[in-house]
């Protein structure tokens, strides 16, 4: 058996056994990631629903922008962010930096944009369908927006499972604001880096496992999710 099957064999035993390393990575990058999909979705969802239904001047602008930002490189919202809370930064103060709190900012703003311009996507096409309706029982701009974030509530879902995904497979920004301190700040995407570089092959393989099956996981929920609003609305 060759020096990559035996890695391979390793890093199912890992999996397989719930080796306290491995699983202490996985589950601080669950919170991080979680967390930061949270608070993106807080702010993301009703505002792209607001952009949507509002009309006012230089609203073409602002989603031309929300959906410029869709392409915002990883790296850049770590720098942003570092700079942000560095000691020398408008919130050095509060002494985020190398903290999982850091992380979960530097997510959230990442993945804000994805589900800030899906949502105004989807809620658009049902504005489009519903506007006369509510129009004509005297809804206003942010009533119309919310009645429409609840009817596509399960489209709704699978933004927020695809802005998880996004979340739970990044690695530039987290690397910047947080360090990749063991114990602390270390997340699957990190540990992943770092113990291939460092030649610990089966530890990099279970984390890649484990990040593989909760990706497919996603996409296999986000697809039944799908399949269920299809039926519903047909």
């Amino acid at each position: 058996m060759n020096t990559l099957s035996l890695a391979f064999s390793e890093a199912l035993s890992m999996v397989l056994r719930l080796d306290p390393v491995l699983g202490g990575i996985v589950m601080l990058s669950l919170q991080v990631s979680l967390s930061s999909v949270v608070l993106a979705s807080a702010l993301a969802l009703p505002i792209g629903a607001a952009l949507a239904v509002a009309r006012f001047p230089g609203q073409h602008a602002v989603v031309t922008m929300l959906n410029a930002l869709l392409g915002l490189p990883a790296v850049v919202v770590g720098l942003a962010v570092y700079l942000l809370l560095s000691r020398a930064g408008p919130l050095g103060a509060l002494g985020l930096l190398f903290t999982p709190p850091a992380m979960v900012i530097a997510q959230a703003v990442l993945v804000f944009p994805l589900l800030a311009a899906l949502t105004r996507q989807v809620v658009a096409d049902a504005w489009g369908e519903s506007r006369e309706q509510l129009v004509s029982l005297g809804a206003g701009t942010w009533t119309s927006a919310l009645a429409l974030l609840v009817d596509v509530r399960y489209t709704l879902v699978t933004i927020v499972l695809a802005g998880f995904g996004r979340a739970v497979s990044e690695v530039g920004a987290v690397m910047i604001v947080g360090g990749n301190v063991d114990g602390v700040t270390r997340v699957m995407t990190t540990a992943i880096a770092l113990e291939t570089s460092k030649g610990d092959l089966p530890l990099a393989l279970g984390l890649g496992i484990v990040l593989l099956t909760i990706v497919l996981a996603l996409n296999i929920a986000a697809s039944l999710i799908k399949e269920a609003a299809q039926r519903r609305h047909g």
